[in-house]
């Protein structure tokens, strides 16, 4: 049987990281956290001093790192940098680099290699509309942005000093730069399942995608 995919889509702050590993774990699937293949992009540039507009240059960072997920973890170059990534300046770098087409097509290339290897939940923002057109299933997960900057705000508690305030300013600006993006803007695939969150606890999310899933693999059965 070949692998299968499963797709969540949607801005941030709608807690699909989160659902997105849950629902693996309930399926028994692995967990690509796309977003962290371009946070690790833009960490590797910020760290050594590359201009993140410069789109040559930080394409060849790009097509220079590793990855491979070990237990629903994405590892970069062998090495596990996701508390590196939950600093609020790596995801608005990664939404400059996200923006290179030239990165894109490297990091879709490496996300589709991923999936011939094994089951996937792949979380990320152009994954049922760019990357996994054909996947057994699609979801767009979506949220209020007011609560969607309050999740964002208590993720980031401790972490970070910043405040609710500039969380939705911030958020508001990626929105506008994710959606009107030439390549791969942000919106659901046409036979996507769009789920608002808003008023939904975790598990509520995480039962309806499950269900939904098998629904679908037994369909498609």
């Amino acid at each position: 049987m070949p692998p299968i995919v499963v797709t969540i889509d949607g801005p941030a702050g709608t807690g699909k990281s989160t659902v997105a590993l849950l629902v693996a774990e309930r399926l028994g699937f692995q967990f690509l956290n796309t977003g962290a293949m371009y946070r690790a992009v833009a960490w590797h540039c910020l760290q050594h001093a590359v201009n993140l507009q410069d789109a040559m240059s930080s394409t060849a960072v790009a097509a220079n790192l590793s990855f491979h997920i070990v237990d629903h973890k994405m590892q970069v170059d062998g090495v596990d940098l996701s508390q590196e990534f939950r600093d609020d300046t790596i995801s608005q770098a990664a939404s400059v680099i996200a923006a290179h087409s030239e990165i894109r097509s490297i990091l879709v290339e490496r996300q589709r290699q991923l999936a011939e290897e094994m089951s996937l939940v792949s979380e990320g923002r152009d994954q049922g509309t760019i990357v996994f057109p054909n996947a057994t299933k699609k979801f767009f997960l979506t949220a209020r942005p007011e609560v969607r900057a309050q999740r964002r705000y208590d993720d980031l508690r401790g972490h970070s000093d910043v405040s609710y305030e500039q969380i939705l300013k911030t958020q508001q600006e990626r929105d506008l730069r994710d959606m009107t993006r030439s390549i791969a803007p942000l919106q659901p695939a046409p036979d996507a399942e769009v789920v608002d969150s808003s008023d939904l606890e975790l598990d509520e999310v995480v039962n309806l995608l499950v269900q939904k899933v098998e629904q679908a693999q037994q369909a498609a059965n």
